[in-house]
């Protein structure tokens, strides 16, 4: 593998690492109530399962396994877009982030879908 190839598949597990990090800080600095706790749980989930599945990708056995893990990462970034965009904020500062980490998972999304375009 290049350098380059290194760098960039670093800088992609550099992303989605930061991108989990900032969901969870985000949903930390929210406000309990029954109902979001259990979105906060399951952005929480998905938006680590980005980065996660990315580094399974990584060490695929085959190309086949490794188109497989990158469109789970793609499902996982679409799933954490859907629970933001579920959570609620009232505080113009929150909704700044929460719009902030949306436009991150979209554009996950579509790094995640060239990158399955390109194995086809």
């Amino acid at each position: 593998m290049t350098e380059i190839q290194n760098t960039k598949r670093y800088d992609l597990e550099e992303r989605t690492l930061k991108f989990a990090r900032n969901v969870v800080n985000f949903v930390n600095a929210l406000p309990k109530t029954v109902a979001s706790v259990e979105i906060m749980k399951q952005v929480v989930r998905s938006s680590g399962s980005v980065g996660a599945n990315y580094i399974e990708a990584n060490e695929a056995l085959s190309k086949k396994d490794f188109a497989m893990r990158i469109k789970i990462c793609r499902k996982e970034a679409k799933e954490s877009r859907y629970w933001l965009n579920l959570l609620e904020t009232k505080v113009e500062d929150s909704e700044n982030k929460r719009q902030s980490l949306i436009n991150e998972a979209t554009e996950l999304m579509k790094i995640f879908g060239a990158i399955v375009e390109k194995v086809k």
